[in-house]
């Protein structure tokens, strides 16, 4: 059987497609890429006084001298899907996202930015937003009861946080927390949080990226 050829304009408008296709599959990121090896702190830095340590494929982060800190990703991501699991036993702790230090009063680096909150108390605002070092609380989910049931203490809890354009989401264990729109911070580091006060301890895993950052 002869097939007939395609009239040229068809073909042009499939080639179109296809290179439209691509051109978005090159801007929402393609698949998850982890951020943890499970085994190092490779691609980490840590800042501030808490300790930061790998145990059993997880990192586990304590409070040093009653001291807060963070565990900061050595790049800074713009638009982006972040994964992970939590577990904390005690303390307060947080994710933060497009976040970045500058120098306070005396001089001295101190964390700014967007936090997505972890909090086993009975406040119960896990995936709150939090703008450390300036704002305060953007987003808390005092009414909001199915979100605040989400968070499980003493359990692990999955997060996953979006960050496009000026909308930064938040989910806990599935359930929307956080849905809220601010053009402070466009880019940022992404850092794990630990919290002041004593016998803090918090645990997390499985952190994966979609980094969705257009490409020039």
């Amino acid at each position: 059987m002869k097939i007939a050829p395609m009239p040229l304009r068809r073909a042009c408008l499939i080639v179109s497609a296809l290179v439209m296709l691509c051109a978005c599959a090159s801007l929402s990121g393609g698949k998850f890429a982890p951020l943890f090896d499970g085994r190092t702190l490779n691609g980490w830095v840590t800042n501030g006084g808490a300790i930061f340590t790998v145990e059993q494929g997880t990192i586990a982060g304590r409070t040093g001298n009653r001291k807060m800190g963070w565990l900061c990703t050595e790049r800074h991501y713009s638009d982006f899907i972040l994964e992970l699991e939590v577990n904390i036993a005690s303390g307060n702790s947080g994710i933060q996202v497009r976040s970045h230090f500058e120098p306070d009063e005396r001089g001295k680096p101190h964390m700014v930015g967007y936090q997505i909150e972890v909090d086993p108390t009975p406040r119960a605002w896990s995936g709150g937003l939090y703008d450390q070092g300036r704002r305060g609380w953007l987003y808390a989910p005092t009414n909001n009861p199915a979100a605040q049931a989400a968070f499980k203490p003493n359990q692990w809890n999955k997060y996953r946080i979006e960050c496009r354009g000026d909308r930064i989401r938040s989910w806990v264990n599935g359930v929307p927390v956080t849905d809220y729109r601010d053009t402070m911070d466009a880019e940022g580091l992404i850092a794990l949080q630990v919290h002041n006060g004593s016998n803090a301890l918090v645990r997390f895993r499985n952190i994966r990226i979609r980094d969705n950052t257009p490409r020039k």
